[in-house]
């Protein structure tokens, strides 16, 4: 399953600043529209739950960005802007990756979970098959995989993702 991370390989950070201020552009409902790009999805993710342990991301998240998106003349309804599966599994594949490569920078942390299989723009797609993902109901609410299930490594003591 290539489609997608061949045709668009990954852009990597140079450094923390740009990962932080992507971060709280999204918070504060400052960040361009241009610069929410996938890379930028899952950099705010990594940074939000490593430097924001005080936000419930899988609560708070969909709120977060679907006010981003109307902050930026988006619109959040069945066909476009927020879409909660999506959303909870990159929290989860986030959270999965973050344990199993714990103790680096942000920026290595950021660019490793982006160049990893797991940060892969197709990733969703080895659990969800299309009709399934972008379907309105996974849109509108969190919907199990019907592809395969997810394996998540975990180190011992982490709780595993809510996905």
């Amino acid at each position: 399953m290539t489609h997608g991370a061949d045709e668009f390989p990954p852009r990597l950070f140079e450094a923390d600043k740009k990962i932080r201020r992507i971060a709280a552009g999204l918070l504060t409902c400052t960040l361009p529209r241009a610069a929410w790009t996938h890379e930028a999805h899952l950099a705010a993710v990594v940074t939000l739950i490593l430097e924001h342990p005080e936000l419930d991301l899988e609560q708070q998240l969909p709120g977060i960005i679907s006010r981003f998106n109307e902050s930026v003349g988006g619109v959040n309804d069945d066909t476009q802007g927020y879409h909660e599966t999506l959303t909870q599994f990159w929290i989860a594949n986030a959270r999965a990756h973050l344990c199993a490569n714990p103790g680096r920078s942000l920026l290595d942390r950021v660019n490793g979970f982006i160049a990893s299989e797991q940060g892969r723009r197709d990733a969703p797609l080895r659990h969800y098959s299309r009709d399934r993902l972008f379907s309105v109901e996974a849109r509108r609410h969190l919907v199990e995989p019907d592809l395969m299930r997810f394996e998540w490594a975990m180190q011992d003591d982490a709780p595993a993702p809510k996905l």
